[in-house]
């Protein structure tokens, strides 16, 4: 348990309130096993590497800060200092050395970003400091210095530098091809990551009722005394088992465009994992370590995503998941099911009377 009252010059300082740290914590400890295994898979992604370095010289990473630096507020001791107090805590919560610049941008838009190439910097909106209370905030903080800590701050430059490539090549169809395939398997890791992240904002702020609410502030704003958690969980609940498989497949093309996961996912995913052994675990000091990271083997990694995959279909009650298991069991009668459950899709049979050409007798 991290001490209380002291406070030292610098870095070295303990968080406002009692809260565990986490000495030498691996990112392996709280990142999400569909995270590391898109990461996995991006990296694999034919051309990406090539892409990839090329891009690092011309990521305008220098505008980026100096645009930040010019027009946003940089939190401090003298400006922001609650915020700074946070970003200070989360960083030695999560012990994270080189604490990361953090700026505040005029937006009514709840958001949160970090992003960068050689050293992360993390930005928060006014519309986000503004909705959220100091709890629910922390975990916000907390969040971002998990995607430093984690590295993630490179893609999402990566994806921020390509989206706005891809509007300005769109008339060129190969080009435009090419570079949206990169832009959608880089969401599709970005989603896992914000898992992640999310569970390394409950690490720094541990009050899970608070990381709770600021979701559920993000999905409906400052009513907080129109809102119910309980409530709020259930819609996860019938979002992921309701409908058939016309909505499994329309649940899809809503994701796609979009860097985050809903917000009620987002809620779900995080209660799921406060109530598991493995968050126990890391709170009880069990956990893996940076200093062993060079002998993990990405191979295992990859079988356990693999397996929580597999965990993830099994279980899950989504029409679409759900058919899946049972192609897999070998299920009979898998024709019929696929067919009743596009039905939707096609235009509905003429009624008792009807003719052929549509004219009633």
């Amino acid at each position: 348990m991290s001490d209380d009252g002291r406070q030292g010059t610098g870095h070295e300082r303990v968080p406002s309130r009692q809260r565990r740290r986490f000495p030498g914590i691996s990112t392996r400890a709280y990142e999400h096993p569909a995270d590391r295994s898109a990461l996995v898979a991006l990296r694999k992604l034919s051309g990406f590497d090539t892409v990839f370095k090329a891009l690092s010289g011309l990521l305008p990473e220098r505008s980026l800060r100096l645009l930040f630096l010019s027009d946003s507020v940089r939190v401090s001791e003298r400006q922001f200092a609650h915020l700074h107090d946070m970003l200070l805590d989360a960083c030695y919560i999560l012990d994270l050395q080189k604490v990361p610049p953090m700026y505040v941008t005029q937006d009514p838009q709840p958001n949160a970003m970090c992003i960068g190439l050689d050293e992360p910097i993390i930005v928060v909106s006014t519309g986000l400091v503004e909705l959220l209370d100091e709890e629910e905030m922390r975990a916000v903080v907390g969040h971002e210095v998990g995607h430093a800590l984690s590295g993630h701050a490179v893609y999402r430059t990566v994806l921020l530098f390509l989206t706005n490539l891809a509007l300005k090549v769109a008339w060129i169809p190969l080009g435009n091809l090419a570079v949206m395939a990169i832009i959608t398997a880089l969401r599709e890791w970005f989603r896992k990551s914000e898992l992640s992240a999310d569970r390394a904002g409950l690490l720094v702020g541990q009050d899970v009722l608070a990381s709770m609410r600021g979701l559920m502030k993000i999905a409906g704003g400052n009513h907080l005394h129109e809102m119910n958690v309980d409530a709020f969980l259930e819609q996860a609940e019938e979002y992921e088992a309701g409908g058939d498989l016309r909505d499994s497949v329309l649940k899809i093309l809503n994701v796609l465009p979009r860097s985050h996961p809903f917000t009620t996912v987002r809620a779900a995913e995080l209660k799921k994992w406060a109530e598991s052994r493995d968050y126990q675990r890391i709170m009880d000091g069990h956990y893996p370590r940076r200093s062993e990271d060079k002998d993990t083997s990405v191979s295992d990694s990859f079988r356990e995503s693999a397996a929580s995959y597999a965990s993830d279909v099994k279980g899950s009650k989504d029409p679409l998941m759900k058919l899946v298991t049972d192609l897999a069991g070998g299920a009979g009668d898998l024709g019929g099911r696929v067919r009743r459950g596009f039905d939707g899709f096609r235009s509905p049979p003429p009624a008792p009377g009807d003719t052929p050409g549509g004219a009633e007798e």
